[in-house]
């Protein structure tokens, strides 16, 4: 009795030291878990940031896409996007490399379970044959068999620890069981967010290889348009030097002519100072371009010397004051103009027309039809170029006509 006495204690000892051993096991573990959850957590976060970025991008995108805009600044917000998406293959990686360490703790605490469930058992199933063997009324004859009341409070005390270690050691098979059938759908969840990963990474490795193609296609683009914009500058450039030109030769011609006829009367100018703010506009619409110096979006720079005003393809234009059309013709980027001179060197410049009404040499009245309103830039809507230049110098030829326009 005595031997199985011990042999009990000895055998709740092992048990206990055992509950012990896992207990102590089983936090690393469960601290562990924490920490990777976390790790996943923030991994989770910072995709959702980036995706948040991304986003903001590809609307700033669209609206670029829907405005004039500079294709450098497309360039730039494709960059962005690029940075944005190969963050968020590094961040799926990390994620990854996350999942894995947790699959691979997952699958090592389970293994540890399921080695101490299959130990538990064996201990169960030891102590089960055991208790069958002795039958129901072991501990009624054990207590009744006592030859003192000490001997009979140790066979309490023994018969006590064996209930408590067969209970924990039912209750710790339970948890074992429980833990296992856990780790396992864990398992399954970390195997599909493996699958999720790797297709999530697929998808984006396919948007970052298009968002470089979108970005050399942009930048070819856009080197285009600088120098095709370059071009056109160069043009404008050289059609008003033309332009200067041909004022030039008229106004030499005039003078000499003078000079020819020195007693002949002068002929006044059609333009007085009397009539600044007070012309009728040369036709009706809301102004593309102002006089002077224009910042385009693209940076570079374009000086008028006149004002576009905005009008149907075929509008009427008419003449702002009577004058004398001294020049009717196609002009570099002016397009088609006509020429007014309005005496002591004044001139009116109408270009960009469709058609001509006035053939050089014609005198016109003030509100007389010259021509109408056609396209010399593709890139400019349907309007009329017009310019003042007394003396021959471009000023603003808005502070000449009466009112205001947008």
């Amino acid at each position: 009795m005595r031997r199985a006495a011990y042999g009990g204690r000895a055998t709740w000892r092992r048990a206990a030291g055992l509950l012990l051993i896992g207990a102590a096991l089983a936090a690393p573990a469960a601290l562990s878990a924490q920490s990777t959850d976390a790790r996943l957590r923030a991994q989770r976060e910072e995709l959702e940031r980036i995706r948040r970025e991304r986003a903001d991008l590809e609307r700033r995108m669209a609206n670029l896409q829907g405005d004039v805009h500079e294709l450098a600044e497309e360039v730039v917000n494709l960059d962005r996007q690029r940075a944005a998406t190969e963050r968020m293959i590094a961040t799926l990686d990390r994620q990854m490399g996350s999942i894995n360490g947790v699959v691979d703790e997952t699958s090592t605490r389970m293994t540890h379970a399921e080695d101490e469930l299959v130990q538990r058992r064996a201990t169960l199933q030891r102590r089960l044959v055991e208790i069958y063997k002795r039958g129901p009324l072991y501990p009624a004859e054990a207590m009744l068999t006592a030859r003192s009341f000490g001997e009979l409070v140790a066979r309490y005390k023994y018969l006590h620890e064996i209930a408590v270690h067969d209970r924990s050691l039912v209750k710790r098979l339970e948890t074992l069981r429980n833990d296992i059938a856990r780790q396992r759908t864990e398992l399954v969840k970390l195997r599909d967010a493996v699958a999720e990963n790797r297709a999530d990474k697929l998808r984006e490795e396919a948007r970052l290889a298009t968002l470089k193609q979108q970005r050399s296609h942009s930048l070819q683009q856009a080197q285009r348009s600088t120098q095709q914009i370059q071009q056109r500058l160069a043009q404008i450039r050289q059609s008003e030097v033309r332009l200067g030109n041909v004022l030039a030769s008229i106004e030499a011609e005039r003078v000499r002519s003078a000079a020819a006829r020195p007693n002949a009367p002068r002929a006044a100018s059609t333009l007085k100072t009397a009539d600044a703010g007070r012309l009728d506009w040369p036709v009706d619409g809301p102004l593309l371009y102002r006089f002077g110096r224009v910042i385009n979006p693209n940076n570079t720079t374009t000086r008028w010397n006149g004002m576009g005003i905005a009008a149907p393809i075929g509008t009427p234009v008419k003449a702002v004051a009577p004058g004398t059309v001294v020049s009717v013709g196609p002009l570099g980027t002016y397009g088609l103009t006509v020429i007014l001179q309005h005496g002591e060197g004044d001139y009116s410049i109408y270009a960009s027309l469709q058609a001509a009404s006035v053939a050089k040499g014609a005198v016109v009245r003030k509100g007389d039809h010259i021509g109408t309103v056609g396209v010399s830039d593709p890139d400019l809507k349907p309007h009329l170029h017009f310019e003042m230049r007394p003396k021959g110098r471009a000023v603003d030829p808005e502070g000449w006509l009466r009112g205001s326009r947008e």
